[in-house]
């Protein structure tokens, strides 16, 4: 009987051992994602700080907006924005936002910081439509445009 229990044991470890080896090969395979990169153009028309404390720039005044947003070339509305910015600092010009942007085949979310004379780099934190369950990042790029427009670049790498 002793043989016997050792012989199913050491099967069951040898079978374990080769489960354990495949999962563990599968599992670190690193199979490339694809990505995807759309870049945008916010025409930043509608932005609104409201002064909240102290008067004047100062931490906690909101920033709010909807927008259209046109394509990489700037010649047609291929959806909107919409958002709010918390100002975190006004002696370093930051402030943290989140956004949506709406595109015809679902919606974008990001999260992180915008400046005001700096490029960023926000995070994907997720989407709708053809964006579900994105992940990835977007830069920010915001200058005026020759019309006076203030104009922001959204550039996104999805994952």
């Amino acid at each position: 009987m002793r043989k016997k229990l050792a012989l199913v044991a050491a099967t069951m470890l040898v079978t374990g051992t080769g489960v354990i080896a495949a999962l563990s090969t599968s599992s670190s395979a690193s199979v490339p994602s694809p990505t995807t990169s759309i870049t945008v153009i916010e025409h930043a028309v509608s932005d609104h700080v409201t002064d909240i404390g102290k008067p004047g720039d100062s931490a906690g005044d909101l920033l709010t907006w909807h927008n259209r947003v046109y394509d990489d070339t700037d010649a047609s509305v291929v959806g909107r924005d919409q958002g709010i910015c918390t100002r975190i600092s006004p002696k370093k010009g930051s402030w943290e936002c989140v956004w949506t942007t709406f595109l015809a085949d679902g919606q974008i979310t990001v999260e992180g910081p915008f400046y005001d004379a700096a490029d960023s780099v926000v995070a994907v934190t997720g989407g709708t439509g053809s964006y579900a369950n994105a992940a990835g990042s977007m830069a920010l790029h915001c200058y005026t445009g020759d019309d006076g427009v203030g104009r922001c670049d959204f550039a996104f790498t999805l994952s």
